[in-house]
């Protein structure tokens, strides 16, 4: 990258939950001091935290220290910056969920949303956070999606990112009983249209190509095991196409993947959680990316969870994690340079 010391750019890391690998992965990832190269960590958590988890890993892993700041704007370049959330002694329990860990990642993703909104960080990646124990008064959603689209007022698509594909997820994390009644033809030309502007802004892709999949087995054999895909999906899709999107469909999933026709595509809607993500994770389990398309803010996230099995043994891969530094830098430099090409010169 070429961009100078003094612009690097400014990556918000929340530490998600402090029992599971999160700060393992983080660590891991910025102990490659190539990281440094092209942007400036800034950790919203705790330095004791931080030292407790390095003090898990081998010796040899034990060479980043940490530089304890009170504001992201005091952010140095070239050091592992930590935005201290609470000086006091905190209690760890390595592997287990508990109601302080769910605190702690409330404070961290609030923080650096508001730093998000002063624009004293650039880009979001967040660990991994336990879904149940971070509920609160203040924090009722399934996820980091729907709470950062509430956050930052805009529609959103939960998009899975790897090399060899992207998937966007229509339903993100619905109860499957709930999906069918969600799928409405409006949520979907909704949804197909944040993939066709993320991948033409986000990705740098021209003119993408999208797929969508079906709801039902055999995208319902033409009546014969449902409708919806007649009735619902396919005049979406239709409707789409009229306003110069690119979408094909609907698709059986089991014969799409199988067949590797997603090959031929620059991006894939799934109608629901597992349609996406099985066949993602079966691709890219280790490397795979969670990014919040169609946001002004850019928001990734590594593709697994908190992992509470391992945790504390050095056996989290920090891969996911680092791919999804690097896709948010790389968002925000597709940003600039779309930006750049389609803003109205005589303005």
């Amino acid at each position: 990258m070429t961009k100078t010391e003094s612009h690097k750019i400014k990556v918000a890391i929340t530490h998600g939950d402090i029992n599971g690998i999160g700060y393992e992965v983080i660590l891991k990832t910025f102990m490659d001091s190539r990281m440094f190269d092209h942007c400036t960590p800034v950790l919203y958590g705790s330095t004791k935290v931080a030292s407790y988890h390095k003090k898990l890993l081998p010796p040899q892993m034990q060479e980043l220290n940490f530089s304890a700041i009170t504001d992201a704007s005091q952010a140095i370049d070239r050091k592992f910056n930590v935005v201290n959330l609470i000086p006091d002694e905190i209690k760890i329990e390595i592997g287990k969920s508990t109601e302080l860990a769910g605190r702690m990642s409330r404070m961290a993703l609030d923080r650096a949303c508001e730093d998000l909104k002063r624009g004293v960080a650039d880009v979001l990646v967040t660990a991994p956070i336990n879904k149940k124990n971070i509920q609160s008064e203040d924090f009722d959603f399934p996820g980091h999606t729907e709470y950062l689209s509430s956050k930052f007022g805009g529609k959103s698509l939960m998009m899975m990112v790897c090399d060899r594909i992207r998937i966007g997820i229509v339903t993100n994390h619905f109860a499957l009983k709930d999906v069918p009644t969600a799928i409405t033809k409006e949520l979907l030309i909704e949804k197909i249209q944040l993939m066709h502007n993320s991948l033409k802004r986000d990705f740098g892709i021209p003119m993408p190509k999208i797929a969508v999949l079906a709801l039902d087995p055999h995208a319902g054999d033409n009546g014969v095991i449902g409708d919806q895909d007649m009735t619902v999906v396919k005049p979406a899709i239709d409707e789409a196409s009229a306003n110069g999107v690119l979408a094909y469909g609907p698709y059986p999933s089991d014969g799409f993947f199988g067949s590797n026709e997603f090959n031929k595509f620059d991006g894939v809607l799934a109608l629901y959680h597992d349609q996406g993500l099985i066949p993602f994770k079966l691709m890219s389990f280790t490397e795979g990316v969670n990014y919040t398309a169609g946001l002004d803010v850019i928001r990734t996230s590594p593709a697994h969870g908190t992992a509470y099995d391992i945790a504390g043994k050095n056996k989290a891969s920090e891969q996911s994690f680092r791919h999804a530094v690097n896709l948010a830098c790389d968002i925000l430099h597709h940003r600039k340079e779309y930006d750049e090409l389609t803003n109205d010169p005589l303005e």
